[in-house]
């Protein structure tokens, strides 16, 4: 497994190893021992829950996270089809605080982003029928989810959309009426 640096404190992007033959591959797509080898074991805790999401082309979910205890950190890949993943250092004593980052996940780079706890995570989906998977180290608690507005102009993120012929996100109605960072007053330390 090879991991990537990203321009944010904690959070990587990682490429497992693929064994290739005239029947296809096979890869660890998830391994403990090969987080602790590479010194990531840290942010990623036990796995205790699994998400997929299946989405049409132009759909953006996000900017998503999970307060107190049931913060999560994740490990989230694209099975088929292509996302624009992204995601916000929300943590205020980092040096990385309100900084963001993007990657492109698809089935054929078999990238996966390694989301460290105290981040909004989201993304665009860049294709029909699009799946997701997500491991995650703390199981969803719908009194603690919380999100931030996916288009905080205080943040800048810088969505695609032109490029790959969308016209407007399709969103979910929390996501169409979530508050700025600054008006949300995100409490990660």
């Amino acid at each position: 497994m090879k991991k990537i640096e990203t321009c944010l404190k904690d959070c990587y992007i990682l490429e497992p190893d693929l064994f290739g033959d005239n029947r296809g591959y096979f890869t660890e797509f998830y391994s403990q021992k090969k987080l602790k080898s590479l010194e990531l074991e840290g942010i990623l805790g036990t796995v205790v829950q699994a998400n997929r999401s299946m989405s049409k082309k132009g759909t953006l979910r996000g900017m998503h996270y999970q307060l107190g205890t049931s913060s999560q950190a994740k490990l989230v890949e694209c099975l088929k089809g292509a996302v624009l993943d992204v995601v916000i250092d929300l943590r205020k004593n980092s040096p990385t605080y309100k900084k963001w980052t993007s990657v492109e996940l698809t089935p054929e780079n078999h990238r996966q982003l390694l989301v460290p706890k105290g981040f909004a995570h989201g993304f665009l989906t860049l294709e029909d029928d699009t799946l997701f998977q997500y491991l995650v180290d703390a199981l969803y608690d719908p009194f603690n989810e919380d999100g931030i507005a996916w288009d905080d102009p205080a943040i800048g993120i810088e969505w695609p959309f032109e490029q790959y012929g969308i016209d407007e996100p399709i969103l979910s109605e929390k996501d169409k009426n979530r508050k700025t960072l600054e008006e949300a007053g995100v409490p990660f330390l």
